[in-house]
């Protein structure tokens, strides 16, 4: 599916395909979604779920009464990105046009174009417990500021617990990985994130303890990638206060996670969020094989800022009502893309 302002998606993982300004495409990602399914071990452009990020010990406990669940192991012996067939890896419904609909927080745009992709991830899927019928909602449109024609991403997920236990748990998020640059590297690319608090984390990237500032960056202050460092893989905590995180985030104000930009390419991007935290990762992992005319993708072809709950939160005392998603309620949170070329 194609939408005027450039941004195609795919059934598959309701993935976000193409994210193009100024004709560069800033996303990485396959030219059909049959070479997603085959070769996108980077999950590029994926919805992630049930739970993004990892889980301690492939396994959750004090569900429903005390009741500890097995999930999938597919890192090590933790759950990473919702398990071996996480929601990424799924077919949704879709995309169903919702008419024009604007974005909360980010003002009057053109177009605003907005479908809608559907799944029901059933009980006991990759070991999570529940039925949840699940939904994402793309809007495109652009706005000018500054004389600057803008290209604006909206993303909104929504979950509900129908069927088959009284509580589960969710973190949804999208993975797509961006290159500003129109070359094989990121090398070169300014970035700035709103935070160093991040969460210290064990060698399996478990988070050992509470926020503490992150030694390699400054928050709201600009660093270059270059061929291989910094090297980041870490969740940055925008909010402290993780009690008072709701299952559904969307009313909270947006905040602007991440800016980047390439000195070269001109192009721009800024990551906002209602989610209290996010994973920003500088690729060390990629490894693609060149594919129907597609070169090759290696370590450093993208970064990734994925927006979403604390990791680990739903075996964590104190983070747990962050993804806790009981019958009756909803789980939701918001993503905004803005992009644009000098």
């Amino acid at each position: 599916m194609t939408n005027p302002a450039a941004a195609t998606f795919l059934p598959l993982g309701a993935i976000i395909q193409e994210l193009r300004v100024g004709g560069l495409n800033i996303v990485q990602g396959f030219p059909t979604q049959a070479l997603y399914a085959r070769h996108n071990t980077p999950l590029f452009g994926e919805t992630v779920g049930r739970v993004a990020n990892r889980i301690k010990g492939a396994r959750l406990d004090c569900l429903n009464g005390g009741q500890t669940y097995p999930l999938a192991a597919n890192s090590g012996p933790d759950t990473l990105h919702g398990g071996s067939v996480g929601w990424g890896k799924k077919v949704w419904r879709g995309p169903t046009p919702v008419g024009v609909r604007g974005i909360p927080g980010v003002g009057p745009m053109e177009g605003g174009e907005s479908v809608r992709f559907c799944l029901v991830s059933e009980d006991g899927d990759e070991g999570f417990p529940g039925t949840v019928d699940v939904s994402v909602v793309y809007t495109v449109g652009t706005q000018v500021q500054g004389g600057t024609e803008v290209v604006v991403l909206g993303i909104e997920y929504e979950a509900e617990l129908v069927g088959g236990a009284d509580e589960t748990v969710i973190n949804m998020t999208n993975h797509s990985y961006f290159n500003l640059t129109g070359g094989p590297s990121i090398e070169g690319t300014i970035v700035t994130l709103a935070t160093n608090n991040y969460l210290p984390v064990d060698d399996r990237g478990i988070p050992t303890g509470g926020p503490k500032a992150f030694s390699k960056v400054e928050g709201n202050k600009p660093f270059t990638l270059g061929a291989q460092e910094p090297d980041i893989d870490n969740c940055f905590v925008i909010n402290e206060a993780a009690s008072s995180v709701p299952i559904d985030t969307r009313s909270s104000p947006l905040k602007k996670l991440v800016s980047a930009e390439h000195p070269d390419s001109k192009v721009h991007l800024e990551v906002l969020s209602t989610e209290p935290a996010f994973q920003f990762y500088t690729g060390k992992y990629i490894d693609v094989p060149e594919v129907a005319g597609v070169a090759a993708r290696q370590a450093r072809s993208g970064f990734c800022v994925e927006p979403g709950r604390y990791v680990n939160a739903c075996n964590t005392d104190g983070w747990k009502d962050q993804v806790l998603l009981k019958k009756g309620e909803k789980y939701g949170s918001r993503i905004v893309y803005l992009a644009w070329k000098e």
